[in-house]
């Protein structure tokens, strides 16, 4: 049964429905297939927190969340490893010794940007709230934007320390945001939220292949590191409000640098997240699926949690 579109049970999420967007490099394709599976359901967000690639995905779902999974669809399709990483390893040597902090050149993350949002340049050119989630280099801490211009904020929540360079935005150096807040509940409840689907794409259903490179070794190291901080805010968050968590499929092992999967992780995203929302029942606060269960195990009623 539907509800104005809606799925009888994603229909009775409170509003406003906040989608918050994890980081997690090139299986932010993951996100698509999801986005595609919520699309189905009729269900779009009131507001988009995000961090990292996250962030990225959330600004084009801020710009129009109707047309959002399509239009993401075709960016990803075209996206390389080179595009984002540019330049080979003298290449990568030279920018390492002259920068001193970081191995790449933020000009090909940048016309990425461009590609996602190609007729927004402000945060006040979406149309719903949208808030990009960076780490505050001088006090560690979450820095949240939310106004002004949106490229320098979004290379500042994607810039991964010791791959891209910081970014000063006004008075503060930042990172990226997924130091300290890589899948951004709380700054969704902050900006207003009453219940939250997550888009949480960090090492699908299992752990990334084992680094090979210094590239690699950093993004494993901190794909680890974020998932500690999803498993301890989810269940935080979910004791006051309906969190529906949806997290990556079971895939084969995949490097979080690799874009020539894409098409793979967008299809198997779409049919997991598709199969969870279907047998989907929620009532009342809880968390529903979660960081540590996989998609297929639904827990549901008076507010009962996934296990995580």
């Amino acid at each position: 049964m539907a509800i104005n579109g809606i799925s009888e049970s994603l229909a009775g999420l409170p509003r406003p429905v906040g989608f918050v967007l994890g980081g997690g490099s090139s299986l932010g394709a993951i996100q698509v297939g999801m986005l595609q599976a919520l699309a189905e359901h009729a269900l779009f967000p009131d507001l988009v927190t995000g961090t990292s690639v996250g962030a990225l995905n959330g600004a084009a779902v801020a710009l129009d969340p109707s047309s959002a999974a399509f239009r993401l669809s075709h960016v990803w399709a075209r996206i390389t490893r080179e595009q984002v990483f540019p330049g080979n390893l003298a290449t990568q040597a030279r920018t390492l010794q002259r920068g001193k902090t970081h191995m790449f050149a933020n000009t090909g993350l940048a016309a990425v940007i461009g590609e996602f949002l190609p007729n927004a340049e402000n945060f006040e050119d979406l149309a719903i709230r949208f808030a990009a989630v960076t780490t505050d280099i001088e006090t560690g801490r979450p820095f949240t934007i939310s106004s002004g211009p949106l490229q320098p904020a979004l290379l500042a929540s994607a810039a991964v320390p010791g791959l891209f360079p910081p970014i000063r935005y006004d008075t503060h150096l930042l990172y990226d945001g997924g130091i300290v807040a890589n899948v951004p509940m709380r700054q969704a409840v902050a900006l207003g939220a009453r219940s939250l689907v997550v888009l949480d794409c960090a090492y699908p259903g299992r752990l990334p292949t084992p680094p090979q490179t210094l590239t690699e070794a950093v993004a494993y190291s901190a794909l680890l590191m974020l998932r500690t901080q999803a498993v301890l805010d989810a269940p935080a968050v979910a004791a006051d409000m309906p969190v529906v968590y949806l997290r990556g499929p079971e895939i084969s092992v995949t490097s979080p640098l690799d874009f020539s999967k894409t098409a793979i992780l967008v299809e198997s995203a779409y049919e997991s997240t598709r199969a969870f929302l279907g047998a989907l029942h929620i009532d009342g606060p809880g968390l529903y699926g979660g960081p540590g269960s996989p998609l297929s195990e639904t827990e549901s009623g008076e507010g009962e949690s996934a296990q995580v």
